[in-house]
């Protein structure tokens, strides 16, 4: 036991004729830890770009729910009119009146021949 544990502390794996397997093994390792490192990186930044975004959308809305509820306000009837008191326009007292206009319907080729 005690030299087992005097040849890993003196790491003698690495110096031995078998080394080249322990170190390919070793490079091996340390690069899947590199590639879970960026890959945990990555997926960190995303999360933050989600985030913002997710802010980003909500505030956006909330803006939106206020123009439009401001939009409604100014369409009113009472609004433009006292906007066009200003101007000294006045509402009309009569009602409009809906014009119809008639299409003449054009004969058929056997109704012009009756005739």
């Amino acid at each position: 036991m005690k030299k087992g544990v005097y040849s890993i502390v003196k790491a003698r794996f690495l110096v031995n004729e078998d080394a080249t397997k322990n170190w390919r093994f070793i490079v091996f390792i340390v690069l899947l830890a590199i590639l879970m490192i960026a890959n945990s990186h990555s997926f960190e930044q995303k999360v933050f770009r989600i985030t913002e975004l997710t802010s980003e959308v909500k505030e956006l809305r909330s803006e939106f729910v206020d123009k439009r509820s401001e939009l409604m306000k100014l369409k009113m009837e009472s609004t433009v009119s006292e906007k066009m008191k200003e101007r000294k326009i006045f509402p009309s007292s009569v009602p409009p009146k809906k014009i119809k206009i008639k299409k003449p319907t054009e004969k058929t080729f056997f109704q012009k021949l009756w005739q």
